[in-house]
């Protein structure tokens, strides 16, 4: 079976002290299961997805316009990877096994190219870190549902600003997505 991790929105507007939409000290605590299992999953020579949310200040239609402070805009050091994600990134050769792709909706999948590179290598499961665990993971899970694939969600390499809604999520996954947690 073919896997792939896709690794959610780890920028510095959404980990970093300073960010404009930070989950803060959850989300720092992460950094070294999200790095441990990239490294892995490279390694391997699986599929890594670096799935990043963009935005446009001057995009008037965006419907999270309303609803949160304006992040991961285009451009800026807080859509920039956060920490050592940053370095793999920017050291890596590889492009075979690591896309960096941009998103501009909660999921992954909605109007990306995502589904497409993961057929095309021939996935079948799909294993989801980063943020926000019931914000962009849960909609990219529900959309992986959807699709067929089958969804590693690992515990420890996701948060959110949110600890109601992060529990909610882990929950979530597994009695109604099907999903593994690990």
């Amino acid at each position: 079976m073919n896997k792939a991790l896709i690794n959610i929105d780890y920028t510095n507007d959404f980990v970093a002290d300073d960010g404009r939409l930070t989950c803060g000290l959850p989300a720092q605590e992460i950094e070294k299961e999200i790095v441990k299992l990239t490294k892995e999953f490279l390694e391997k020579k699986c599929f890594v997805v670096l799935a990043i949310d963009l935005h446009d200040q001057q995009d008037p239609f965006h419907p999270e316009k309303e609803l949160f402070p304006p992040h991961n805009l285009q451009g800026t050091k807080g859509r920039e990877l956060y920490g050592e994600l940053s370095d793999i990134w920017k050291n890596n050769q590889d492009q075979e096994h690591l896309y960096f792709m941009d998103k501009t909706r909660y999921s992954a999948f909605a109007g990306t190219d995502l589904e497409l590179k993961l057929r095309e290598r021939g996935i079948t499961e799909v294993h989801l870190v980063g943020v926000c665990t019931d914000i962009c993971v849960l909609h990219t899970a529900v959309d992986a549902y959807n699709k067929g694939f089958q969804i590693v969600v690992h515990q420890k390499a996701v948060a959110s600003f949110n600890q109601i809604g992060h529990d909610w999520s882990l929950q979530h996954f597994k009695s109604s997505l099907g999903a593994r947690v690990v």
